[in-house]
């Protein structure tokens, strides 16, 4: 990895949250030379705002990688653990080693770069604002793909997250390949299909 000095990296992660669906994180390393207007935390950006920033953001920065941990990453290691993982193959992914790596929320990836978790991040620095969205962007794209595979549960709508269309088609169909098998509402239907097979 080239060393490209005075360079800041911003790093995020989108879907820890829901009960399906791999966990993306993006890192990004903003051009000061060519801004990007109107970046913020992705959640507080409609569809369409963030989709025009996405490429935005993939045609100014400087440089740029999304990466994800699979489901079975998730519920081999636990969320955080997977999470943290994305993040480290984004970061290596960039194909240039930044002087400083701030990710959002409160823990770091364990990288051989100075790192600082920023509580609220993706609202206060621009280039994790700028991770947040290519990483949501990527996962929404990625959930509507498996919502074509998948199409009984949804996933194009509620994204995997726990709403209650998604508890109501999981009651109705139970969970299929891509969800969560160690997040309780999926591990707890699991168990009572089991135990429903055993007593019947």
């Amino acid at each position: 990895m080239v060393r490209a000095a005075g360079l800041l990296c911003g790093v995020d992660e989108a879907g820890r949250g829901p009960l399906a669906g791999p966990v993306y994180a993006a890192a990004v390393v903003l051009d000061p030379g060519r801004r990007v207007r109107g970046l913020d935390d992705s959640k507080k950006l409609p569809e369409r705002t963030r989709l025009e920033l996405a490429s935005l953001i993939r045609e100014r920065a400087i440089a740029w990688a999304v990466a994800s941990a699979s489901v079975e990453e998730i519920d081999t290691l636990n969320i955080l653990r997977a999470t943290l993982l994305a993040m480290e193959r984004a970061i290596a992914a960039l194909g240039i080693a930044p002087d400083r790596v701030l990710v959002d929320g409160l823990h770091c990836p364990p990288i051989a770069l100075e790192t600082r978790a920023i509580v609220a991040g993706d609202a206060r620095v621009k280039a994790i604002s700028a991770a947040s969205i290519l990483a949501k962007t990527v996962r929404d794209g990625e959930m509507v793909r498996l919502a074509a595979v998948h199409p009984q549960y949804g996933f194009d709508r509620h994204k995997g997250y726990p709403t209650p269309e998604h508890f109501e088609c999981l009651y109705r169909f139970g969970p299929c390949v891509v969800h969560r098998r160690s997040f309780h509402p999926v591990r707890l239907l699991l168990e009572q299909g089991q135990l429903f097979q055993l007593g019947g």
